[in-house]
């Protein structure tokens, strides 16, 4: 069973609704979740907020914080999560923002930076990962990681 089936399951078994809020992995964490049969059931939709106007404009993402920490930080990514719970009215969301490459960003984050955040019932946790690799090989390893975090997750629910 892959980790996308694994997170379908275990969130209809306990009735929670998901969605998430990608930048840097352009919507390849909702294709994971829409590649298995009966991900409707649990699975709202997804924002992909590659622009920063729209992690702020759509998600909420305080332009503050867009401004001082750039897209490709801690309090981003728990925001696009939240966000991604009050826009799409669920209760679990998942989000990705990093650097894919080539290049790296104006406040020094490199290539291969990703910070993850899952948000359940209001709470949320984040997590920054260093993935290393081709632009493709990162944007994999990103997704992979999110169903990873929201698993383990699950088992010490809040």
């Amino acid at each position: 069973m892959t980790a996308a089936a694994e997170v379908i399951r275990r969130l209809a078994a306990w009735r929670l609704t998901l969605a998430t809020a990608e930048s840097c992995t352009g919507g390849l964490l909702g294709a994971a979740l829409t590649d298995v049969p009966g991900s409707s059931a649990v699975y709202r939709g997804g924002i992909i907020s590659y622009a920063t106007e729209i992690k702020h404009q759509v998600l909420g993402v305080p332009a503050q914080v867009l401004d001082t920490l750039g897209p490709v930080s801690q309090p981003v990514a728990e925001a696009m999560a939240l966000g991604a719970c009050r826009v799409l009215g669920a209760r679990v969301a998942l989000s990705t923002t990093g650097l894919a490459g080539p290049g790296g960003d104006s406040f020094g984050n490199p290539v291969g930076r990703v910070w993850i955040a899952c948000a359940w019932d209001g709470h949320v946790r984040a997590r920054c990962c260093h993935f290393p690799g081709a632009r493709q090989q990162v944007r994999q390893a990103a997704v992979e990681q999110a169903l990873a975090m929201i698993l383990t997750w699950e088992v010490e629910q809040p």
